[in-house]
């Protein structure tokens, strides 16, 4: 039986509803952008690419938790490593600003303790290696600054790896020396591997380093739609194997279809291969993406509840596909530290 949005908007109150990926805070620390400013969507100047995440919006949909990603370019890497850290600035400026709506959360408890206050979890994550520009040590440095999560590649290779596609792409190219030593760093660490974005070697070379739960933070799946950007079968299940999720990214492009249906298709797709512990939403908001029609911005997660309940998905399910999912990867991998001052 499927939900009504009434339904669907009782069901995000109740449950913890999360989403693995958001461009955000580079609009927040070069445009300055008001996170707590309700905004059009989209912004005039952008077509429908971003302005997609504000915390109104985010109220709206009933959000509970929202992984900023911090994203960089890589070329010159020198300085990747200090935007990363403007960028923390700026949500750190945020969560300031107004303590009771936003909070810096880095474990499913935090998560779980922050709904229950009334506030939205703020979660941290890298968009590419290159950030660490060459140095182990920062990632013990980012993870004391609240980053929960990094993604090895971007679209460019580092000294980690190389991508799926983009500027030094090689197909044949395994995870580097370096690349092995940082996936255990961010093990001991407590930052979760994101696995988005690099080439399939190198997928499976992190995999077989790791002793903790992966993420694919936002992919869309070949099982669906054939794109040099999503990730097949195998690839799902040996992260489902590991203790994993994937998230489903909200991009036209990699989805293969203009409607909310497409996102339907690749979440079930990934429940249909790997079962109802791995899906999980990694939208892309904010990161240059057009996203389908019923999806258009945060404010629209209920209409994607409704339509996965339309397609037969249980309530059961759907609580672990909206968050569940996520908050299981968050509890398996503990935290490290505490966070700087």
């Amino acid at each position: 039986m499927s939900l009504t949005l009434d339904e669907a908007r009782a069901m995000h109150a109740e449950v913890h509803v999360m989403d693995l990926h958001a461009d955000t805070a580079k609009l927040m620390d070069k445009l300055g952008y008001d996170l707590y400013e309700r905004h059009e969507r989209p912004l005039p100047r952008f077509a429908n690419m971003i302005g997609h995440v504000d915390v109104p919006r985010m109220r709206d949909g009933g959000m509970a938790g929202q992984f900023f990603s911090f994203w960089t370019n890589p070329l010159p890497e020198r300085g990747c490593g200090a935007s990363v850290a403007a960028q923390l600035d700026a949500i750190d400026r945020a969560i300031d600003q107004h303590p009771e709506q936003l909070r810096w959360s880095r474990t499913g408890a935090d998560v779980r303790a922050a709904k229950a206050a009334g506030a939205i979890a703020a979660l941290g994550g890298i968009e590419g290696g290159h950030a660490l520009e060459g140095q182990l040590d920062a990632i013990e440095a980012f993870s004391r600054r609240g980053v929960r999560y990094l993604g090895l590649l971007h679209f460019s290779a580092n000294a980690i790896g190389k991508p799926a596609k983009g500027k030094g792409a090689d197909a044949a190219a395994g995870l580097t020396g370096f690349g092995r030593d940082v996936v255990r760093e961010c093990e001991r660490t407590g930052v979760i591997v994101d696995l988005a974005h690099i080439n399939r070697r190198g997928y499976f070379d992190a995999l077989e380093v790791a002793t903790q739960p992966m993420m694919v933070s936002h992919t869309g799946v070949l099982g669906v739609h054939p794109h040099w950007r999503n990730i097949d079968d195998e690839q799902i299940r040996a992260l489902a194997n590991a203790g994993g999720c994937v998230g489903i990214i909200f991009s036209r492009k990699y989805l293969g279809g203009a409607t909310i249906d497409a996102v339907v298709d690749h979440v079930l797709h990934v429940l249909d291969v790997a079962g109802e512990d791995v899906p999980a939403l990694g939208s892309d908001f904010d990161g240059f993406v057009v996203p389908p029609a019923g999806l258009e911005d945060i404010a629209a997660m209920p209409n994607l509840t409704v339509a996965l309940s339309r397609r037969g998905v249980s309530a059961r399910v759907l609580e672990k596909i909206l968050g569940g999912n996520v908050l299981r990867v968050l509890d398996a991998v503990p935290a490290w530290g505490k966070l700087a001052a």
